[in-house]
């Protein structure tokens, strides 16, 4: 987890400034959903990204 959070602060929140606390909630969202969850790469998993390990093994 600590891990997580440290890429969501780096690579997410430090560059944005929120006007209220529903427009951070809907970007930290779509990062996690958007980007961290398919398109990122993983080191548990050989360093691809979720999508592709998915379709490797589809």
């Amino acid at each position: 987890m600590e891990s997580f959070f440290h890429t969501l602060k780096a690579e997410l929140v430090h560059h944005r400034q929120y006007d209220t606390r529903a427009d951070a909630q809907r970007d930290i969202f779509t990062f996690i959903e958007g980007f961290y969850n398919w398109t990122r790469l993983h080191s548990a998993i050989g360093y691809t990204s979720p999508i592709e390990m998915e379709l490797k093994a589809a």
